[in-house]
């Protein structure tokens, strides 16, 4: 396995973030070694949701939108949630992110809702993808292949449908950032 200690990775979520689409993928990658960053729209603590009815955590991003610096990270995460890329798809900066982050080639995992996020970024024309179903007309006029699998992997792309695919969807950006790491050239 590779080390993952050299990596950081940046999350974008704001209130109505689905928390196992947040916290899972976060705990997995800490416990890989990553450095994992949250970003939102303020600083002030965000709502996470249960489905989209039910409070739960909440989470203290370290940074906003405005002070991401795309070249500090190496890997993007975003959650899902109904509410959460809802609202950041109307942040002119977080879909900045996101295209910046797919222009260079790095790694972007976007689960559930949050290829919502892909679809207004303009980054999935010809991509295969999978999210939630709710979702895939968007994605199709997006001119996305959308198909129903636990996680997709399309080069730098990986998406999944839902809170039960986290496993995969974990796995599979550890495996990327392995393989991302283990392909830089060694100082």
């Amino acid at each position: 396995m590779t080390d993952l200690s050299q990596a950081r990775v940046l999350m974008l979520a704001a209130d109505g973030f689905e928390t196992v689409e947040l916290f899972e993928p976060k705990k997995a990658l800490e416990a890989a070694g990553a450095k994992v960053t949250l970003a939102s729209i303020k600083t002030d603590p965000i709502q996470g949701m249960k489905g989209d009815i039910n409070k739960a955590e909440t989470a203290t991003p370290e940074l906003t939108l405005d002070e991401v610096d795309t070249d500090d990270y190496d890997a993007l995460v975003l959650p899902g949630g109904v509410a959460n890329p809802d609202t950041m798809r109307q942040e002119e900066r977080a879909i900045e992110i996101i295209t910046e982050f797919m222009e260079d080639g790095k790694i972007v995992a976007a689960i559930c809702h949050a290829p919502w996020l892909l679809a207004e970024a303009d980054v999935i024309d010809g991509r295969r993808v999978t999210s939630y179903p709710s979702i895939r007309t968007d994605l199709e006029n997006a001119g996305a292949d959308v198909v129903d699998e636990e996680v997709v992997v399309d080069g730098n792309l990986i998406t999944s449908r839902k809170p039960d695919d986290i496993p995969a969807f974990n796995k599979a950006i550890i495996a990327a950032l392995e393989e991302e790491l283990a392909d830089e050239p060694v100082d």
